[in-house]
């Protein structure tokens, strides 16, 4: 890991870091190797798979792909290491009989459900821009979201947080775990925005896979930045809305003893 950076460097996955090393607003730091987040894991080496088992006692992956996307993609190589418990908790609505709005769509997956691109808001579908979007995870998957953060607290090792890209999904639960955590609002945005430093070369894993070249080939790279100001205005809407991020979680069954496990698990 460069310890400057937090950047994790694997052969198969380009969008990998530590959520160690942050400041929060007490004066203390995160832990390393306790909460890793990336773009999606199924391209993963052997190298890879020793440095995560042997350098971060990696024990759980929360995936928030949809079952539509892990079946088209892949759950990659560490699902078929039995030391590692996999938690897939998507963030989109169920819908019927196959789990996911995108797997209950007749026809080709409808990519755009289950990637949200930045230029959703120029497009006219969304007033609020990507952080609308992001407050559809909450008001859609708020069980999902909730166990993910549970996992963080409440297990041993490494976690490690993913979806396709390691931008939207992610970014949205770690954003929040961090807040829970403490660590500054400033080292939170900065956190968000680090993929943008990736951004080239997620792209570019995402177009080799026919789940997502279309759509991606389909928009400008520039739309897919992500932007300080998302995660900005997404938590100032939490705070509004429902008195921080603490107070969003309480209303969906999180508890002050859940609160404790996470920030003793995150902190030095």
């Amino acid at each position: 890991m460069d310890d400057a950076t937090r950047w994790i460097r694997l052969d198969g996955a380009v969008n990998a870091r530590d959520l160690g090393g942050l400041p929060t607003t007490d004066g203390r730091t995160t832990r390393r190797a306790r909460i890793l987040r990336s773009d999606n894991l199924q391209d993963l080496s052997i190298a890879d798979l020793r440095l995560l088992l042997d350098d971060y006692a990696l024990k759980n992956i929360i995936d928030l792909r949809t079952n539509a996307e892990v079946h088209l993609e892949g759950p990659g190589p560490l699902s078929r290491i039995p030391s590692i418990r996999i938690h897939q908790l998507s963030l989109f609505p169920e819908g019927g009989q196959r789990t996911d709005v995108a797997a209950d769509t007749p026809g080709p997956i409808d990519v755009d459900k289950i990637l949200p691109w930045q230029d959703r808001a120029a497009r006219g579908l969304d007033p609020d821009g990507p952080a609308g979007h992001y407050l559809g995870y909450l008001n859609n998957r708020g069980d999902s979201i909730v166990a993910a953060l549970r996992v963080m607290a409440r297990t041993d090792g490494a976690a490690i947080v993913h979806c396709a890209a390691g931008k939207d999904r992610t970014g949205v639960v770690c954003a929040l775990a961090l807040d829970v955590a403490g660590v500054t609002r400033e080292a939170i945005v900065a956190d968000y925005a680090q993929t943008g430093e990736r951004l080239q070369a997620v792209l570019d894993r995402l177009r080799a896979s026919d789940t997502y070249a279309a759509d991606l080939d389909a928009r400008p790279a520039d739309s897919h930045m992500p932007r300080p100001a998302t995660m900005e205005k997404l938590l100032a809407r939490v705070d509004e809305e429902f008195g921080g991020t603490i107070g969003w979680l309480t209303g969906h069954g999180w508890t002050d003893d859940d609160t404790a496990a996470l920030r003793a698990r995150l902190l030095d």
